[in-house]
């Protein structure tokens, strides 16, 4: 039986990666404009101050935008049905904190209403959410 050559004129000795290369480039500018989003879904200029403390852990945030309008995470939220929300999403409202971010042009009165619905739902530790100070707005 007469064996048949298998050769064939030239070898692939080298792999092509540019459609590799092409993938990781879109991929990165996915995720290049995703990521700012992700931090939170609602946009508020945060009042800045000294001390800021850093929050690591995954954690219950209302957030009032410019609008006056209430968020619990990134739902909006009647602040009627603010109190009964936290109770239901924390597994213990009087020691848990909850993270209160507000635009710095939202009047003190709308703050004060929401930490007053807060505090009626039974939630004693509440953190108000700041933006650092830079150097710059520093010396103004």
């Amino acid at each position: 039986m007469p064996q048949l050559s298998r050769e064939t004129g030239s070898t692939l000795s080298e792999i092509n990666i540019v459609p590799f290369v092409d993938v990781v480039l879109v991929l990165l500018l996915i995720f290049m404009i995703t990521a700012p989003i992700l931090q939170s879904g609602i946009e508020v200029d945060l009042p800045k101050t000294k001390t800021v403390k850093e929050i690591s852990e995954a954690r219950l945030v209302v957030t009032i935008d410019r609008s006056q309008r209430v968020y619990l995470g990134d739902t909006p939220i009647n602040i009627h049905d603010l109190g009964n929300q936290v109770r239901a999403k924390s597994s213990d409202p009087a020691h848990q904190p909850v993270y209160l971010r507000s635009d710095e042009t939202v009047p003190f009165g709308s703050v004060t209403t929401v930490l007053d619905a807060l505090q009626q739902a039974g939630v004693l530790n509440v953190q108000i959410v700041t933006k650092p100070l830079t150097e710059r707005a520093q010396s103004q």
